[in-house]
């Protein structure tokens, strides 16, 4: 016998609990709107949970790019929700204001990083050249892959951030929990239950339940479901796999970027070591090569993690896009029906402005970002 939970007026459902689920339920209950969010495994274990926390810099006001708007928008939240949630929950989140260093071994990548630092000069975006003296000063255990020629060129960029993971997604939830929203774990939603224009709900193993509202978050796991209403259909998961090292406390201080690589230090001494990409479908296992590759580029770059544990390993699935951009905003063809997915390796750090721009569609504001370029129809 089926089971119905009905929600009170113009309550939410939110399908999928990770970042991008949780800061939504969470706004919208900061604005009164009471919201249950469906997880189909554990609340906060997914893809979000694998990232590095990595929070690049953004400027809000000078951007011009949609994408670049939302990503200052959210940069600038990141402060207010850590100490937010800090406050409410006593829960700190990693926020940590690092700075981060962008490295180039090859001409042909020195030249792309000259490129990216006149973007950031052209957004007035902190930033500055390192040679070896500086970069030695800054990070010690950096300085002599400069003076041996593996690196050709660094930057300094003192506005990029990290959060941690595990800890931001624990306090989002406890947050969340606190402004009254409600979890269902281990509850994959089938189907969407609909009438005429509207969705009046969701269909569960455990039976259906009714809403106001519903907001697809699912990430890439929400393909099939998002298909069913010809929105977000083509999303691609990108797997990214990572290597953690138990390394001395401060070996490194802020996050080290080359490429698509990293590092990322926790003030434990653990180092997030990634990453790459795959398009492996829904395959979630890591292989020998691709961390053996992550490690040899990690202590060719700083030889002192050779000494250093190797804790675990793990990857992610990412939703990626064709053109590079989320989906955001209200399905075609529905009044109540919202989109928030797509985010790549973006987010978490896009969430906080994910998280507001779709409350604000929802409680009926006009959003700060122009939306149309992230259409969930286009």
């Amino acid at each position: 016998m089926s089971v119905t939970t009905p929600l009170s007026d113009h309550a939410c459902i939110v399908v999928g609990g990770g970042v991008i689920g949780l800061s939504i339920a969470w706004e919208l209950a900061l604005r009164g709107v009471r919201s249950l969010v469906l997880e189909r495994g554990r609340l906060g274990r997914g893809t979000s949970w694998a990232g590095a926390g990595i929070l690049p810099p953004a400027n809000f006001q000078t951007a011009l790019d949609p994408l670049d708007r939302l990503r200052g928008l959210s940069h600038a939240l990141h402060r207010e929700w850590a100490e937010r949630i800090r406050r409410e929950t006593g829960i700190d989140t990693g926020y940590r204001a690092c700075g981060g260093i962008y490295l180039a071994r090859g001409a042909g990548e020195a030249a792309s990083l000259q490129g990216l630092a006149q973007y950031w000069r052209e957004y007035e975006i902190r930033c500055e050249p390192l040679d070896a003296e500086s970069l030695g000063r800054r990070e010690p255990a950096l300085a002599d892959a400069l003076r041996r020629a593996v690196l050709r060129s660094a930057w300094w960029v003192p506005d990029e951030v990290q959060i941690r993971p595990p800890d931001h997604l624990r306090g989002l939830a406890a947050a969340a929990a606190q402004a009254g929203v409600e979890f269902r774990e281990q509850t994959p939603v089938e189907r969407l239950v609909r009438e005429g224009s509207r969705v009046v709900g969701v269909e569960t193993a455990q039976g259906p339940i009714t809403a106001d509202t519903v907001i697809l978050a699912g990430g890439v796991w929400a393909s099939a479901l998002n298909a069913s209403v010809h929105v977000a259909r083509d999303l691609i998961p990108v797997r990214g796999q990572v290597v953690l090292y138990r390394a001395a406390p401060g070996l490194l201080h802020s996050v080290i970027n080359e490429g698509h690589r990293y590092l990322v230090p926790r003030d434990d001494g653990h180092i997030y070591t990634g990453s790459n990409e795959e398009e492996v479908g829904l395959d979630e296992r890591t292989t020998p090569e691709v961390i053996a590759s992550l490690r040899e580029w990690a202590e060719t770059l700083v030889p002192e993690l050779r000494r250093g544990e190797v804790e675990r390993t793990w990857s992610g699935l990412r939703p990626g896009t064709i053109d590079g951009f989320p989906y955001l905003g209200r399905a075609p063809d529905f009044e109540n029906l919202y989109v928030a997915t797509g985010h790549f390796r973006s987010g978490l750090h896009l969430s906080c402005g994910t998280a507001v721009v779709i409350a604000d569609l929802v409680t009926g504001r006009t959003p700060a970002v122009n939306l149309d370029a992230f259409r969930p129809a286009r």
